[in-house]
């Protein structure tokens, strides 16, 4: 079984939308539910933990706390928690 999440806003729905599902799904029989989406910054924000989290991380950028890395080394990092082998 084939599963996919299309977050749209509904000024992009056109036919082309419906065309590119055609495409994905051919000619199966389909269940299409349409719900509002959850603004990702409210949903990270109703923890109270998670706040508090995410705030002091902010806190730290603006200090000048954070880590700076170039995209190269991003999917190095990235690809060494992957697979849980460190490069040198």
């Amino acid at each position: 079984m084939f599963t996919t999440t299309l977050h749209i806003n509904t000024q992009e729905l056109n036919e082309d939308v419906i065309a590119s599902i055609k495409t994905m799904f051919g000619k199966k029989n389909l269940e299409i539910v349409i719900s509002e989406a959850m603004d990702e910054t409210d949903y990270l924000l109703k923890s109270p933990a998670n706040k508090k989290h995410l705030q002091k991380g902010i806190k730290d950028i603006k200090n000048g706390k954070g880590i700076k890395f170039s995209p190269d080394e991003f999917k190095k990092l990235n690809k060494e928690l992957l697979t849980g082998k460190k490069k040198s």
